[in-house]
């Protein structure tokens, strides 16, 4: 008869607690689950995280983030520093607003594009400092 092999499974501690790296019987934290569920986002809210991330999933998108981080920029300006087209940068444009990213004014005929807040901002430059370390 074979011995019942243990579930790893990762445990959460609360401030102060030492973490359980392999848990030798099932044994549910029920204090550390009600913490968690008590904090859970609804279901929503986090398929609208899950969007947010995905339009950090591409490096064109990305690069214009990044540009718009260090300077307010119109159409031809990105596409010419980033080497594309300005019909290839609008269509990123269009979904980098859409996500709540970017906001846009008008000058004249030209329209600028920026962050659109300074979370946006935090997180370019919190993403930055993150892959540099």
């Amino acid at each position: 008869m074979e011995k019942e092999r243990p579930i790893l499974h990762p445990v959460f501690p609360a401030a102060g607690e030492k973490t359980c790296e392999v848990c030798e019987t099932v044994r549910v934290h029920e204090d550390i689950v009600r913490r968690v569920e008590a904090n859970m986002p609804s279901e929503d809210a986090l398929y609208d995280l899950t969007e947010l991330f995905r339009i950090f999933g591409d490096s064109t998108r990305v690069r214009i983030l990044y540009v718009l981080f260090v300077s307010e920029m119109c159409v031809c300006d990105i596409a010419r520093l980033l080497g594309m087209t300005q019909s290839a940068i609008s269509h990123q444009l269009r979904s980098l607003k859409g996500a709540r990213l970017i906001k846009s004014r008008r000058e004249g005929r030209q329209v600028f594009y920026s962050l659109a807040d300074g979370h946006v901002s935090t997180i370019i430059g919190q993403g930055l400092e993150h892959v540099s370390e």
